[in-house]
C-alpha cells in the first residue's frame, strides 16, 4: 500500500496509469464502442480528411481512421502480452533450473540463451511464419522466444545472490526440500524483478508487433492492427500526410506509460534496470540481518583508539 501511495504522487506516473486505463478500455470494448464498422469499405468516401462524421477520417478504402483505432487495439496489446507471456514461462523456469539442477543444465542453458541473443527478430520470425504458418500466435510464439534471454539472465542474476544467502543455506541444511525453498525464500524475491521487467518489455513488444504487422507477418488485413495501419497509410502520403500520425500517437503513448510505470516502480524499490540480454547491476533482495550473538573476548586489545 505505501508503494502504491508513493507510485501516486508521481504526477508522470498518474498521466501513465490514465492511459494505460483508456488502452484497456479498448482492448476490452473497442470494437464495442467504435462508431462504425472497422472493416466496411466506402469507397466514395476514401480518403476523406476528419470532419464531423469521421472524427481521423477515412483511409484508402473509405473505412473509418478512428474505428479501425479502436477495434485494432485489441489484437495489438494482446499480442505484446502474448510475446511477454511466451517470454516469462520459457525464461524464469530455465532461470531457477540453472541455478538449482547442477552445472550441466547449467551450461546448457546459458549456451542456448546466449545464442537467442544473436538472433535478429525479423529473420527468425519470418521462418517462424514459414514454418508454422502466418498467424498471431506463430508470430508471439517467435516473438516470445527471442525475448526470453532477458527473463533468463534477470531471474537467474536475483537468483543467483539468493542461492548463497544464509538463510536459504539454513534451509538445506534443515532439510528443506528444493521446491519448498523455491516457493518459499526465491520466488517471492524474484517476482517483483519478473513483474517489472514484463511491463518494461510489453512496451517493446507492442513496437514489434507493430513492426511484425508493417511487414505483413501475425495478423492479417483486413483486421485491423497498429502496425498494419501504419503500413497502410505510408502509401498514401500524398493525399493524407497526417494519416500516420494516428497510429503511431496511440503507440507511443502505451510504450512510453508502460516504461513510466515500470520505471517508477523499479526507481521506488531498488531493482535492478535490463537491457536485452544482459542485466546491469545486480540487486538481490536480502532478508533482514540476524543480529549476532556472540560476545566480545574481554581479552581482545580494543585499538580503536589508537
Amino acid at each position: 500500500m505505501t508503494l502504491l501511495v508513493s507510485l501516486w504522487a508521481n504526477r508522470s506516473v498518474r498521466v501513465a496509469a490514465v492511459v494505460l486505463a483508456v488502452v484497456a478500455v479498448l482492448v476490452v470494448l473497442g470494437g464495442a464502442l467504435a462508431p462504425y464498422d472497422p472493416l466496411r469499405q466506402d469507397i466514395d468516401a476514401a480518403l476523406q480528411a476528419p470532419s464531423a462524421a469521421h472524427w481521423l477520417g477515412t483511409d484508402y478504402v473509405g473505412r473509418d481512421v478512428l474505428s479501425r483505432l479502436m477495434a485494432g487495439t485489441r489484437w495489438s496489446v494482446v499480442g505484446a502480452l502474448e510475446a511477454v507471456l511466451v517470454a516469462v514461462l520459457i525464461g524464469v523456469p530455465a532461470a531457477l533450473a540453472s541455478v538449482w539442477m547442477g552445472p550441466r543444465l547449467e551450461w546448457l542453458t546459458q549456451r542456448i540463451f546466449d545464442t537467442l541473443v544473436i538472433l535478429p527478430f525479423a529473420v527468425f520470425a519470418i521462418a517462424v511464419a514459414g514454418t508454422l504458418g502466418n498467424g498471431l500466435q506463430q508470430a508471439m510464439l517467435a516473438v516470445g522466444v527471442l525475448l526470453s534471454p532477458t527473463f533468463f539472465r534477470i531471474t537467474r542474476s536475483v537468483a543467483l545472490g539468493l542461492r548463497r544467502s544464509q538463510y536459504v543455506e539454513a534451509a538445506e541444511l534443515m532439510g528443506a526440500p528444493r521446491w519448498w525453498i523455491l516457493r518459499h525464500h526465491i520466488w517471492s524475491k524474484v517476482m517483483p524483478q519478473v513483474a517489472v521487467t514484463a511491463a518494461q518489455y510489453t512496451g517493446y513488444a507492442l513496437l514489434v508487433v507493430a513492426s511484425l504487422s508493417f511487414l505483413g507477418i501475425g495478423i492479417q488485413p483486413p483486421a485491423p492492427t497498429w502496425g498494419g495501419m501504419l503500413a497502410s497509410d505510408l502509401g498514401y502520403l500524398a493525399q493524407q500526410a497526417w494519416a500516420p500520425l494516428f497510429p503511431a500517437a496511440l503507440m507511443m503513448a502505451t510504450v512510453a506509460s508502460l516504461s513510466v510505470i515500470a520505471d517508477a516502480v523499479r526507481d521506488a524499490t531498488g531493482l535492478q534496470r535490463s537491457t536485452r540480454g544482459r542485466t546491469t547491476s545486480v540487486t538481490a533482495p536480502a532478508e533482514p540481518a540476524v543480529p549476532s550473538t556472540r560476545r566480545p573476548d574481554p581479552l581482545t586489545k580494543d585499538t580503536s583508539d589508537a
